[in-house]
């Protein structure tokens, strides 16, 4: 799979022809400044939660790209009222079967607030799974005893892990979380945005590469195949 990162928790993965936008919060972003918003197509779009820096620009890219969000009942609601019309609602545990696989909606422990106030149901992560591929995307977590299912049910190839602290795990949680997935490449996100989640890149790498895993803190724009 091809993963570009467009700063705090946002990536556009490929999984061969089809595109999975996460969490996108690009423009309002002054760390994303170079990207152009209108560069980026997808196919699907999911959010974990409502919080403007995980679905700032979520509503604009996806009817540019005639996308379909997929997120928690309310989420959807919501975006549906907002003028999208392709969206799909899910719960926790609950499943969609797509072109490449399928996605799982799994328990990510945190708060969720629409933009405008409104209720922002359940925050969630993702098990995506396809023929070739199964990552997980944890959206803004605690570390949580749950996360130990997800390494007995499944064979996490690359992990998608908040590392910047306050909100979310810190870079030793994420180092358990790893454990409990069973997975020993991870994908930093949720860092670095804002002074509140700064963290030391040197010090994380270290910590990871000290029991003999890796993390990926990726630049903005860059693109990587894993």
């Amino acid at each position: 799979m091809k993963v570009t990162y467009y700063g705090h928790s946002c990536f556009l993965i490929n999984l061969g022809e089809k595109s999975i936008l996460f969490d996108p919060f690009i423009s309002p972003n002054p760390l994303a400044a170079n990207i152009d918003l209108n560069s980026i197509k997808t196919d699907y779009i999911l959010i974990s939660h409502g919080h403007e820096d995980h679905i700032a620009d979520a509503i604009t890219i996806a009817k540019k790209s005639n996308a379909t969000v997929l997120s928690n009942y309310e989420i959807v609601s919501w975006i549906q009222n907002q003028g999208v019309k392709k969206a799909h609602p899910l719960n926790h545990g609950g499943k969609i079967k797509l072109e490449f696989g399928y996605v799982k909606f799994v328990n990510a422990v945190h708060s969720s607030v629409l933009p405008d106030g409104s209720y922002g149901g359940n925050p969630g992560g993702f098990i995506i799974k396809s023929d070739k591929n199964c990552f997980y995307y944890a959206g803004d977590t605690a570390l949580t005893y749950d996360m130990k299912l997800i390494g007995e049910l499944y064979k996490i190839d690359v992990a998608f892990l908040p590392i910047g602290d306050n909100f979310t795990m810190d870079i030793d949680d994420a180092l358990i979380c790893s454990n409990f997935i069973k997975c020993n490449k991870v994908i930093g996100m949720h860092y670095d945005t804002f002074k509140l989640i700064e963290i030391n890149k040197k010090n994380a790498k270290k910590s990871f590469s000290n029991i003999g895993k890796s993390i990926d803190l990726l630049k903005i724009g860059e693109t990587k195949t894993y």
